[in-house]
């Protein structure tokens, strides 16, 4: 540090030599400036190597520690090694460390209007990918608020990961703002769930989570996670890391018990299909389809499982699903083998099809036959199914055609009556549901919510592809097909997303409304209007002659979309549906159809199916 003022002493002396000593000067000069440059070069690599070494000790102290995190940062890593793209819900007090730690994750968070949506988003995101959706709502209300959709995923058989904030753990001992048995709650609608104590246990919890929620028969879990361990800081060294991701592999079926379905099924003449949504699940559509065809089979699906054979198809018998005897209930009536496969009895009771229990049933799946004195099964051919159904085909001769000739034409006379009924105003449902299909390509996208237009939707609605017509058939909850469409367009943007709804369904969360238009989800909604909770209404009418409690009003739904920045159109005429829904379709923002549909089919239906008994 002296160097500086070495080099001013030299050059105040310079001024007062002799003039003939000053023809050194440009010597000293340089010299001068050659000792300031040392000094420099002392200064600059003094300052480098002192900071490099306190980055080496720092580097050596976070070996040491390992990288410092919050269990949130965790259950995010976690979240993002299951390939979890988005996370539905709504935020809260509890959950403000996780929200926090979304900001710097791959994983968006997509905000909605009530928790009840935001668990309907994750439902429908299981259903249409088999990869468990994941929906986040605070503690007390925000998590009872939530419960209806996770219920729904539990018994619709759709893979869900539910997360709630909870009040910290020095709370929960007491009475305490907000605090309830969140966990007690959800247990009954889950097939697991777990608190997290502590951020060690968050990687095998939400592992643990995942992999129970995709397994068959997959459904919903959850976890809840305590503002307090949320929010506690650990090292990567105290705690595990994201755990591998695996899945069980599904087993081929025993060869003994496939020769026992193909000596069932060889002593029958009117055989059935009757495909359920485990096949979609399973991906057993093509299975199915070469099964069918080649043993010249009818095929009947569940409301759940339309598309596993196209309805175009001549084996198509399309769904049975309808409380009364429908078309193709007299054909199951007829048969007498039954080929049970990836079926769940929460759609369709064995004892709608098999009251007398006089079928020969041969089961495939995944999963033993549930236990009911309508379904005693011959055998029951567990494992893989598209292998269980290609194993039992190849030793099975065909079957005559006739019978599924005849069985088609039957079905098929039937609905082409109903829609050959002349237009009338309001729109008859069939001739919504033509105009519907008329307008959307075979793989676009229908969530149907629950109501009288899910029954005319599950019965007519033709499907040519699996997976194409989402119906909730198990659980069957009001209000799922607007928050399910918006999953549905964020999943697939190029393909057209139509969310079909009664007006009772459409209020139950047309907040999610707002949700399309903030995303710019060009998606449709399409409300089947009668000012009423229509199926309550048609069954009140069949068992008392009377109607109670189920005539509402509602509000202008053209101005009310307008209101949230999409469109609105209003079907004023018999003919107007089908323009409407083309242009709906065609435009990019989200839009809602008013249709008033005339319900009195319902009753002219049951009148119909009833003389039907009487054959």
């Amino acid at each position: 540090m002296l160097l500086p003022f070495y080099g001013q002493h030299i050059w105040h002396n310079r001024r007062t030599l002799p003039q003939d000593a000053q023809k050194c000067r440009p010597l000293r000069f340089e010299f001068v400036w050659f000792i300031w440059f040392i000094w420099f070069i002392w200064f600059v690599s003094f300052v480098w190597l002192s900071q490099t070494n306190r980055i080496t000790q720092r580097n050596q102290i976070d070996q040491m520690e390992g990288i410092i995190m919050k269990g949130s940062d965790l259950l995010l890593r976690c979240l993002e090694n299951e390939g979890v793209q988005w996370i539905f819900g709504v935020p809260g007090e509890e959950t403000l460390d996780i929200l926090n730690s979304l900001v710097d994750s791959q994983i968006r968070f997509i905000a909605a209007r009530h928790e009840q949506g935001a668990a309907f988003m994750a439902d429908v995101h299981g259903r249409l990918t088999g990869k468990a959706g994941v929906c986040l709502s605070t503690l007390g209300p925000g998590a009872t608020n939530l419960l209806t959709g996770v219920a729904d995923a539990y018994l619709d058989r759709a893979p869900l990961v539910a997360i709630t904030g909870q009040a910290s753990l020095d709370r929960m001992h007491k009475e305490s703002h907000q605090f309830i048995d969140v966990l007690s709650m959800f247990r009954p609608v889950t097939k697991w769930n777990a608190e997290i104590f502590h951020p060690r246990t968050i990687a095998e919890t939400v592992r643990k989570a995942f992999k129970v929620a995709q397994t068959e028969k997959p459904g919903s879990t959850h976890l809840e996670l305590p503002e307090d361990v949320a929010a506690e800081t650990v090292s990567d060294r105290e705690v595990d890391g994201p755990l591998r991701v695996q899945a069980p592999s599904l087993p081929e079926p025993l060869t003994r018990q496939v020769n026992r379905a193909v000596e069932v099924l060889a002593q029958a003449r009117r055989p059935i299909l009757l495909v359920g949504n485990g096949v979609i699940r399973g991906q057993a559509h093509e299975a199915v389809r070469r099964f069918a065809r080649q043993a010249n089979v009818p095929v009947v699906h569940t409301f759940m499982s339309k598309g596993v054979v196209p309805d175009s198809d001549p084996l198509s018998l399309y769904t049975i699903g309808l409380q009364m005897r429908d078309y193709p209930a007299v054909v199951i009536e007829q048969s007498d083998a039954v080929v049970a496969v990836g079926y769940d009895f929460v759609e369709y009771a064995p004892c709608l099809w098999n009251p007398n229990r006089d079928k020969h049933i041969v089961h495939v799946d995944v999963s033993p036959a549930e236990v009911d004195a309508h379904y005693i099964v011959d055998v029951g051919v567990l494992g893989d199914i598209a292998i269980s159904l290609d194993q039992i085909g190849e030793h099975l001769a065909s079957f005559n055609l006739a019978w599924a000739e005849e069985s088609r034409r039957r079905v098929q006379t039937a609905y082409e009556r109903e829609w050959a009924q002349p237009l009338g105003w309001p729109l008859r449902p069939q001739h919504i549901v033509r105009d519907l299909r008329q307008a959307l390509a075979p793989d676009d996208l229908v969530i149907c919510d629950v109501g009288a237009h899910k029954l005319w939707m599950a019965r007519m609605f033709p499907c040519e592809v699996p997976n194409t017509c989402i119906i909730s058939n198990g659980f069957a909850a009001m209000g799922m097909a607007l928050p399910g469409a918006v999953t549905a367009k964020l999943l697939f943007p190029t393909r057209r997303v139509v969310a079909v709804t009664g007006d009772g369904g459409f209020l139950m969360n047309v907040q999610e409304l707002e949700t399309a238009v903030r995303l710019h989800l060009p998606l449709v909604v399409l409300i089947w209007r009668d000012n009423g909770y229509g199926v309550i209404r048609w069954k009140q009418q069949m068992k008392f002659g009377r109607t109670s409690g189920v005539e509402f009003g509602n509000p202008d739904f053209v101005a009310m979309a307008q209101s949230f920045g999409a469109l609105g159109y209003r079907i004023e005429g018999p003919s107007e549906l089908g323009p409407v829904l083309n242009a709906a379709l065609s435009c990019e923002k989200p839009a809602v159809i008013d249709c008033p549909v005339d319900y009195n089919e319902n009753l002219r239906l049951s009148e119909q199916l009833k003389a039907l008994g009487a054959k």
